[in-house]
């Protein structure tokens, strides 16, 4: 049996004569499209039907199934690297520990970190270790008159406790 044709419906405007934006003045010719036709071209049974619910239920059924799945991938991957980490971590803290069975290195570290010396040895302490780069200049000259300076007291007092506290001198050491 072949399909049939219907009229064009009366509701659809002609096109023919309307001018579109953009093509500089050309009138476009109006394709219609006869949707009746397609549609009545198709043709279901009940075999077509009970497939395609199926294909819905399946599509239903696995997507949430699917996502799960997806989800679980990721976190096995996320758990994956984090073991790594992990595992290096572990590789660090048993190099340390290593060296820290070494006599050597304690001795190292205890003369280093605690001044520590030898019985007989004669330990030389330098006060002035700053770089001279980072000594400060000389002062200028002292006026007569007061001159009033616009600066923020609380920044530099902060800079200074702050520089005075991460001094890497080592003050008092040589009372030992």
């Amino acid at each position: 049996m072949t399909p049939r044709r219907t009229p064009p419906s009366p509701s659809a405007p002609a096109a023919s004569g309307s001018r579109t934006a953009g093509s500089g003045g050309r009138t476009a010719p109006a394709r219609a499209v006869d949707v009746r036709g397609w549609v009545g071209g198709i043709r279901l049974s009940g075999f077509m039907v009970i497939m395609l619910s199926l294909v819905v239920l399946g599509a239903w059924v696995l997507v949430p199934t699917l996502g799960t799945y997806l989800d679980q991938k990721q976190r096995i991957a996320a758990l994956e690297h984090s073991v790594q980490v992990t595992q290096k971590q572990i590789d660090q803290l048993t190099a340390e520990r290593e060296r820290w069975n070494d006599p050597a290195y304690i001795t190292a570290q205890a003369r280093e970190r605690l001044f520590y010396v030898k019985p007989g040895e004669v330990v030389y302490l330098i006060d002035n270790d700053i770089d001279p780069a980072a000594q400060p200049v000389e002062q200028g000259p002292v006026s007569d008159t007061v001159q009033e300076k616009s600066s923020d007291w609380a920044s530099q007092l902060l800079r200074s406790v702050t520089g005075a506290g991460l001094a890497k001198t080592a003050a008092g050491a040589g009372a030992r």
